[in-house]
């Protein structure tokens, strides 16, 4: 699978043994030593996936991804420190898709990135999908609710998408994991859970009060036509 990935980590170490495990992949890598510099080799089209570290000198990777999701949805996998539990729920409400604990193991980073492209990349198989007033379109990848567009990330979309297929049907976490993120066996809850606080922060009227994206309690979620 080819990819152009930016790795963003000050620590040269680091970077270096990821740089290559993803070099050695197939990949093309190119590196930023902080914030600004990743702010500067970034550039839409030309960057497939961001592998970006939380604690950066300057702008942290929080700033770096909320900076970047103001003009694009390209997949940004979060590197946050093992003993950080908030990185992960801060960092994925900043936008980033997944996140990584560091020390990493370099298949486990390869994996994540590899999941996070093909998912990022796969074909459209079907075409538009309406719930309600809520319109899904895999094939040009807009979603619209009440003909206002909706600012989706690439793993909002296909979380949308998926719920949307079947309305009313209950998912579990791990079913949605395996779905959406494909890889069960690296997954985590949180990444569903927050996920869906974002996704019913721009389709819901009142997210506190959730008429379309529901929890069943003790299940996992279902998309109805509110």
């Amino acid at each position: 699978m080819e990819g152009r990935v930016l790795v963003v980590e000050d620590d040269a170490s680091i970077r270096e043994v990821a740089a290559l495990g993803l070099t050695r992949a197939g990949l093309r890598v190119d590196t930023a030593v902080d914030g600004r510099d990743a702010l500067t080799r970034w550039r839409p089209g030309h960057v497939d996936l961001i592998v970006l570290d939380v604690m950066l000198p300057g702008l942290d990777g929080f700033e770096v991804c909320r900076e970047i999701r103001r003009t694009s949805q390209v997949p940004i996998l979060m590197l946050t420190a093992r003993t950080d539990t908030i990185d992960v729920v801060v960092g994925l409400e900043s936008g980033a898709d997944d996140y990584v604990r560091k020390p990493f193991e370099v298949p486990e980073l390869v994996a994540r990135v590899r999941a996070l492209l093909r998912r990022s990349t796969a074909p459209a198989e079907e075409g538009a999908v309406t719930v309600g007033d809520l319109v899904v379109d895999p094939v040009r990848y807009l979603a619209h609710r009440g003909g206002r567009e909706l600012a989706l990330t690439a793993t909002e979309f296909r979380l949308l998408l998926e719920l949307a297929r079947r309305p009313g049907q209950v998912f579990t976490r791990e079913i949605l994991l395996e779905r959406v993120w494909n890889y069960p066996y690296l997954g985590d809850s949180r990444l569903v859970d927050v996920a869906v606080q974002r996704l019913r922060a721009k389709v819901e009227d009142d997210p506190s009060h959730p008429r379309l994206l529901r929890t069943v309690r003790g299940a996992g979620y279902k998309l109805t036509a509110g």
